[in-house]
């Protein structure tokens, strides 16, 4: 069973699965430093220096001075929390639509290789046969190089 689960582990798709959850573990603290420290505080300072994260309603219907007074007397509905979150995933998501989108140009030019010609039709009896053969198999004509018939039998 451990033999099993070592080939199960070390194989190479599960290997770069772990390299891409890792990656993507860290891209997305990125983002979300990104989100929270650079884009949303110059959000808030255009629409009249407003922190984010103090955004907030209390269920309760009261006014607290802080986040942490109300969260410790009611539930509270913090919607500037959320917005700063889907802003990060917003942003995360394009990121990985250009992505996509890139890897997907990239595919579009590759040229698809022209299948070799393997098999060709005899002239006489019009069955296939391989593209190299010099009589057919089936009327056990003569061809030429090109495919013709350069002879048969009667």
């Amino acid at each position: 069973m451990l033999k099993e689960f070592k080939e199960f582990a070390f194989k190479g798709n599960m290997l770069d699965l772990a390299v891409g959850v890792i990656i993507g573990g860290a891209f997305g603290k990125v983002i979300t430093s990104i989100v929270n420290d650079l884009v949303m505080p110059l959000v808030g300072l255009l629409i009249g220096k407003v922190n984010f994260n103090d955004l907030y309603v209390a269920l309760d219907g009261k006014h607290y001075a802080t986040f942490e007074e109300a969260a410790k007397s009611t539930a509270v509905f913090r919607y500037g929390q959320f917005l700063s979150t889907f802003l990060d995933f917003l942003i995360v998501a394009f990121v990985i639509f250009m992505v996509v989108r890139q890897i997907g140009k990239f595919r579009k030019k590759e040229a698809p290789k022209e299948k070799a010609v393997t098999t060709k039709d005899c002239p006489h009896c019009l069955s296939e046969i391989p593209a190299q053969a010099s009589r057919c198999r089936f009327c056990t004509s003569e061809l030429s190089s090109g495919g013709t018939v350069s002879g048969s039998i009667q």
